[in-house]
């Protein structure tokens, strides 16, 4: 059963579901999401949480252990099962759909997945992720630049603060495609309102675009191949005090978004019908800039690349030892062409 954010509030208060499925790109939204269902196991009982990270070597004998063995510490549990390749391949399949139709009890199964491709979305596993009984499927969508002032205002207005329009409409403007870091400004800008009311004036004082710009900036030099000049552009956006999370939203939205690309041009498909089949379209701008990116790398590299976003992720939540701005540095060298130790052969 599909379920859209709304649905989701609602259906959490009523018996918790055996398996929920959260699908999309966009971490804020997706993170708030899963942390609704965290909530909503808690509140039920679940004291036990185990969480597998699916990567080439995973073994999915796990989740069939887990299926079949009764919780050491607690009646309830959770398990989480992220899955950031998208593809579970032919035993993992297996296991997500012996679990579906046989869930263990009082155990919540949560699959975290990104946005799926029309090939994958055709699957057998797939399909019983979204139609299965026993399933509630989530997609998370990304909020574009129509819908962003009226989410922002939401968003706002969940913090007491009502901002006037012209007020809105800058702080959407330096904000736009980033809803990390608009939630990361909503929590500054709650100490600068006096009485609730966001005017102009305290956003062109209090939030600043130079950040954003910089960050994007960092993705296209990084994508030109001139891994210098990225690197120091990496070390600037450190030293100025911009969270982790929002280098690598960046970073792995524009890989996630090149291996689609790498992998549509395998399909042999024209590339000016690869950049028109992007949602929203490649700028004429931009299609320089990715068309290089896609000839100085094959498919494999941008899949690598996505794996180790992930691992990057992981090193930010704690769950991986390691400096996350580390693994940022190393992402930006390979992409930008130098070769790395540990990433050169899945590079090339």
């Amino acid at each position: 059963m599909k379920l859209n954010a709304a649905q989701l509030t609602r259906q959490l208060k009523d018996t918790l579901a055996p398996v929920y499925v959260i699908s999309g790109d966009e971490p804020l939204l997706g993170g708030e999401a899963a942390d609704q269902i965290r909530a909503a196991c808690r509140l039920d009982g679940s004291e036990e949480r185990l969480v597998f990270h699916v990567d080439r070597s995973f073994d999915w004998g796990q989740l069939h252990d887990t299926s079949h063995s009764l919780s050491l510490f607690a009646q309830k549990r959770l398990v989480e099962l992220r899955v950031p390749g998208g593809k579970p391949g032919d035993e993992g399949a297996k296991a997500i759909i012996a679990w579906l139709d046989s869930p263990p009890p009082d155990t919540t199964l949560l699959v975290s997945l990104p946005k799926l491709d029309g090939s994958t979305q055709r699957t057998k596993w797939a399909k019983a992720l979204t139609e299965h009984t026993n399933s509630r499927f989530i997609q998370i969508w990304p909020v574009d630049a129509q819908q962003l002032p009226g989410w922002m205002r939401e968003r706002l207005a969940a913090v007491g603060i009502t901002p006037s329009a012209d007020a809105l409409d800058l702080l959407s403007t330096r904000v736009e495609g980033n809803l990390l870091a608009a939630a990361q400004e909503i929590q500054k800008l709650t100490l600068h309102c006096d009485a609730g009311q966001l005017d102009l004036q305290t956003v062109q004082r209090v939030v600043a675009d130079s950040a954003r710009f910089d960050v994007f900036s960092l993705v296209d030099t990084m994508l030109m191949g001139q891994a210098e000049q990225a690197l120091r552009i990496l070390q600037g956006l450190r030293g100025e005090g911009v969270e982790a999370p929002v280098v690598l939203w960046a970073l792995a939205r524009e890989i996630r978004s090149l291996a689609s690309m790498a992998h549509d041009l395998q399909q042999h498909i024209p590339l000016e019908r690869v950049f028109a089949s992007q949602r929203p379209p490649v700028w004429d701008k931009r299609k320089s800039v990715l068309g290089q990116a896609l000839q100085r790398h094959p498919k494999p590299a941008w899949d690598a690349w996505l794996q180790a976003a992930q691992r990057v992720d992981e090193q930010i939540k704690g769950q991986r030892p390691g400096s996350p701005w580390d693994g940022l540095a190393a992402i930006v060298l390979v992409v930008a062409g130098i070769r790395l130790p540990l990433l050169a052969t899945t590079a090339h």
